[in-house]
């Protein structure tokens, strides 16, 4: 897939804020630090489309941006933060939820994950929640260029291992560098061709 633009539509405090759902999107999640919003940006080939801080936690709103015209990216807020507040990280925890469970067109969550980490247990929740609720996501391992050559593939098996413990078929997974743009392109290349798809067969969200 080729990105020839990619824009900024609105930022939302609650799911029946966002725009309406007309076109197929796909959402990015993940701990605070994951790198999601450097992600987001190699993959539009745009510096600073999603905004990147020092800070983890940085996203607190559902941020909505319009990619080619036909399809819908949408950067969701980190869980699991620790600094924040309880009464904040429930409103969080809340916000997400919702938007998860109530968006109607959303086809697929990427859920991100530091492949320099052994599986933690936040992230093997939040996926088994996922399953639970039949909520489409594929998992993206993050920062593979932090680690030496051989070393991403290793962290991958053990995280595969652990998952197949409860699982009995794995999602897709994607091992992704931002700063070299790593993996992108297969995460691009399956939003094609689900958008595809999805054409083919006239699916329509706004029923």
């Amino acid at each position: 897939m080729v990105i020839k633009t990619a824009e900024f539509v609105k930022s939302s405090q609650k799911w029946q804020d966002c725009p309406e759902p007309t076109m197929p999107e796909y959402a990015f999640i993940g701990r605070s630090n994951v790198g999601k919003s450097s992600l987001i940006n190699a993959m539009m080939n745009h510096k600073d489309l999603a905004k990147t801080s020092q800070t983890p936690g940085k996203t607190q709103l559902i941020n909505n941006f319009l990619v080619n015209e036909t399809w819908s990216l949408t950067d969701l807020p980190g869980y699991g933060y620790a600094r924040v507040s309880k009464s904040l990280r429930k409103d969080f925890e809340k916000l997400i939820t919702n938007y998860i469970l109530n968006r109607r067109n959303l086809v697929n969550l990427f859920v991100l994950v530091d492949i320099r980490h052994t599986p933690q247990k936040i992230d093997l929740e939040f996926m088994q929640w996922l399953g639970e609720s039949s909520v489409p996501f594929s998992i993206v391992f993050t920062k593979a260029d932090k680690l030496k050559p051989g070393a991403s593939e290793r962290n991958v098996e053990v995280y595969k291992n652990e998952l197949l413990k409860t699982w009995e078929d794995l999602p897709d997974l994607y091992i992704t560098s931002a700063e070299k743009k790593e993996g992108v392109d297969l995460i691009l290349k399956y939003i094609q061709k689900t958008n595809d798809f999805l054409v083919k067969n006239k699916v329509r969200f706004d029923d």
